[in-house]
């Protein structure tokens, strides 16, 4: 009898749900002598062993469903090895839970400080196989996470309803996009929305350049203009900043975000009516997208067989449109950020987006 639980951790997303049913369905159709238990609440739940027993019928209709059944929380790495506050070894607890069920793998499913805990549990002699996802689609060795477009569908749609009301008013509009310490979400959003501007955290911008961008527009014409702003945006004068003394101005800031203090800046130097809107959490929910619901079940399919021929200590990943196993160890602690001399940067810059450069 092989045991196999699951585990989703971090921020939620879209299609958690298609790609636990990938891998649980390649498992079932491999044996019948397959066990598969869900912990809840992702590594809370293997630390104060809350979990369940699934069943196949558990994952009939959730290739559609966003979210995750089995719940998830956010545990970050930097506190994995201090005890809690009853002086609970969380390490250990987690072995223990791992070893009370008898598992012979646990598959995770998160983003990067998932796959840090994750790789922790590898070298304590856990079997682990992972998938990445994540909205951010900052996971290093995977060219594309799951979760990613859905998210990015979403924030293309806030920047396609801001396009009528901006042109109506004549207004300069700044679409805020999540991301804090990469821009790719903002990036794609703001390319396929038709952003007149895009701010990104790997690209730190002048504040007078994307006024002159506004100006160039409203000079040829063009009553409005719309930024898609990265919530990690950062200036050129901040990004000279020690991390300290960023996060202490940051604390210190009247605006709720970034983009509130770029709204105020653009607004007394221009005269120029802002608007700022802000899809949030909207970008996590709903319901995959098609090209979610595809890799989240070839991930999922992929990490099943893996498991199948006892290759543990690894995350899969897409790379050139093929599923590949990553070592774990590749991939923990690292960030996938955008390169600002890539080449869709140039294709962007070339039609005449701005960075704030």
């Amino acid at each position: 009898m092989k045991k196999i639980a699951l585990l989703t951790s971090g921020g939620d997303c879209q299609s958690l749900n298609a790609t636990m049913r990938g891998v649980a369905k390649t498992l079932y159709q491999s044996s019948k002598d397959i066990e598969i238990y869900g912990i809840l609440e992702g590594y809370k739940g293997l630390i104060y062993g809350n979990y369940k027993k699934m069943e196949p019928s558990d994952f009939s209709g959730i290739l559609t469903r966003g979210g995750t059944i089995i719940g998830t929380s956010r545990q970050p790495f930097k506190y994995m090895q201090i005890p809690d506050d009853n002086g609970l070894d969380k390490v250990k607890a987690m072995k223990a839970t791992y070893k009370k069920i008898g598992l012979d793998c646990l598959v995770v499913m998160g983003g990067n400080g998932t796959h840090k805990t994750a790789n922790l549990l590898r070298e304590e002699g856990l079997n682990v196989v992972t998938c990445p996802k994540t909205i951010d689609n900052d996971i290093w060795g995977t060219d594309m996470t799951f979760g990613f477009q859905s998210a990015v569908d979403v924030a293309t749609t806030a920047i396609d309803c801001i396009h009528t009301t901006a042109a109506s008013h004549g207004r300069v509009f700044i679409v805020e996009i999540m991301g804090h310490k990469v821009g790719w979400m903002a990036l794609h959003a703001g390319i396929a929305g038709g952003a007149d501007i895009i701010l990104i955290p790997e690209i730190p911008y002048s504040i007078d350049k994307v006024i002159h961008a506004i100006h160039n527009r409203t000079e040829q014409g063009k009553a409005f203009s719309i930024l898609a702003v990265s919530e990690g945006a950062i200036s050129k004068e901040d990004a000279e900043l020690s991390k300290k003394d960023y996060k202490k101005k940051l604390k210190a800031s009247p605006y709720p975000s970034i983009s509130y203090r770029i709204g105020k800046e653009i607004e007394e130097k221009t005269g120029q009516e802002i608007r700022i809107t802000v899809p949030g959490h909207t970008q996590r929910g709903g319901n995959p997208c098609p090209y979610d619901r595809v890799i989240a079940t070839r991930l999922g399919a992929a990490a099943a067989n893996l498991i199948l021929k006892e290759k543990y200590g690894y995350m899969v990943a897409l790379k050139n449109d093929d599923i590949v196993p990553v070592p774990l160890d590749e991939v923990a602690g690292k960030l996938k950020m955008v390169d600002p001399d890539s080449s869709i940067i140039y294709e962007a810059k070339s039609l005449g987006i701005c960075f704030g450069d």
